[in-house]
């Protein structure tokens, strides 16, 4: 079998068993097989494509094997998943992508298996993309899931999609980000302020459309980028670095500020904030729960000169411990992560709609807290990277509720969009903003600042 399908269908698979995150385990499985560069682009290609249509791929095999996806077995099913993606999305040759597939089958199935994987690629070689797209539509229902078996996403999500662009008055544009979310996002860098020079960047890419300190990676391996530069040029999408500078730049900084990142992992935030933060005699300190996700904070904080206390404490209970402490607080949410469905394309089929009310309670709790540990007269910026509503405009109104009289939303919209010099056309209230992969080129981020009232 060819190497590059092997690690295709090895991520594949980990993603579907162990919940792996396809970005962080591909590039190991690269490097463990020691592909060219050829072959790296094949296995990418093969590994995203097929986790990115999979919804629309599970109704093809489906047809085309005359029983649900659910009586398949995982494994082949993964099989006839990476098969289909190279029969009606790439430019494989039929007989090699039949072939490689059913000695793959052989591997991971039974003989059973094998002839039958054989068979129902066969019937999906027969028919164009276009043809099957076709019939797969005249199966759907209304044009919500219609939508979502054309692009591939859940009928749940497309819905949510909606009604979030619904409340901006652009609900026409429903398709457009339904395509953007299929189209791989480009490498986008972020080069820490006071750490980095324009001279040091300027030869690695253009330069990022809104944020001051990002830019596109013009080509070259972003990790070996990230080595030599020891951290302090690092991948980040634009979207986190406005929703990082959003805060650390809406106002003036006074010298001994002290600044929170309350939910720090994987630390990419933590550190542009730490940047920052260091630029103007402010002191940073982040937190992460999670011991693994505090050791990758620790690691993205190596870039900086300073040591960067983190702490692994609950998010919940930050006011208990340290009331009324810091100027500035970062609450990147935990949430769906739908609005990264461009980098991390598995993470639609993950998450259900049960989740997103078991997230709203936690984004809850934690901006309660927030708002506890934030000093009368300090900013707490709401970030989540999720379009949903229920995770997004929802919780703040919530909060400001609770905190009526003492806490207040700013002009987000204004501080964002003075980060820039190109106009970002932010839509809808201008409290919050929503980026948008099919408007701004950035993940769905949302962004809310609050401010605490001086007593």
């Amino acid at each position: 079998m060819q190497p590059a399908r092997r690690v295709a269908y090895e991520v594949i698979a980990a993603v579907r068993e162990s919940d792996a995150y396809a970005n962080l385990l591909l590039p190991t499985r690269i490097q463990r097989a020691a592909l060219n560069t050829a072959d790296a682009g094949l296995a990418t290609e093969l590994t995203y494509g097929t986790l990115r249509m999979q919804g629309l791929y599970d109704r093809v095999i489906a047809l085309a094997a005359g029983r649900a996806v659910t009586a398949i077995d995982p494994a082949i099913l993964d099989v006839l998943r990476l098969g289909t993606h190279q029969l009606l999305a790439t430019r494989v040759a039929t007989h090699a992508a039949v072939n490689e597939s059913v000695s793959l089958a052989k591997q991971v199935g039974s003989r059973s298996a094998t002839g039958f994987t054989n068979g129902v690629l066969r019937t999906i070689s027969r028919s164009s993309a276009e043809e099957w797209l076709e019939r797969v539509l005249a199966d759907a229902g209304n044009d919500d899931d219609r939508l979502a078996a054309e692009h591939s996403h859940p009928s749940w999500v497309v819905r949510a999609f909606r009604q979030s662009l619904r409340n901006e008055g652009r609900e026409n544009e429903l398709v457009e980000l339904l395509v953007a979310d299929n189209v791989p996002a480009k490498v986008n860098m972020v080069a820490l302020p006071g750490l980095t020079s324009k001279d040091d960047t300027d030869k690695l890419g253009e330069p990022d459309a809104f944020s001051p300190t990002g830019f596109v990676l013009a080509g070259g391996d972003p990790y070996h980028l990230m080595s030599a530069a020891g951290g302090r040029v690092r991948v980040q999408d634009e979207g986190s670095q406005l929703a990082a500078l959003s805060l650390s730049r809406a106002r003036a900084v006074k010298p001994g500020e002290r600044w929170l990142d309350l939910c720090a992992g994987p630390g990419g935030k933590a550190a542009l904030l730490a940047a920052e933060a260091r630029s103007h005699g402010a002191e940073l300190v982040a937190n992460e729960l999670v011991p693994a996700r505090a050791t990758l904070v620790r690691n993205a904080l190596a870039a900086i000169p300073e040591k960067i206390p983190v702490w692994e404490l609950d998010g919940t209970r930050i006011a208990e411990k340290h009331p009324e402490e810091f100027d500035r607080i970062l609450l990147d949410a935990p949430c769906t992560g739908l609005g990264a469905l461009r980098r991390r394309p598995e993470a639609r089929w993950r998450k259900q709609p049960k989740d997103v009310a078991e997230l709203a309670g936690l984004q809850s709790g934690l901006i309660d807290a927030a708002l506890g540990a934030l000093k009368p007269g300090g900013i707490l910026a709401y970030v989540t990277c999720s379009p949903h509503t229920a995770e997004t405009r929802s919780i703040v109104a919530t909060a400001l509720k609770k905190w009526a009289g003492k806490v207040s939303a700013l002009d987000t919209a204004a501080v964002v969009q003075s980060l820039s010099s190109s106009e970002l056309d932010l839509a809808g209230d201008p409290s919050s903003v929503q980026l948008w992969p099919h408007r701004h080129g950035t993940d769905a981020m949302f962004i809310t600042l609050l401010e605490r009232h001086t007593e």
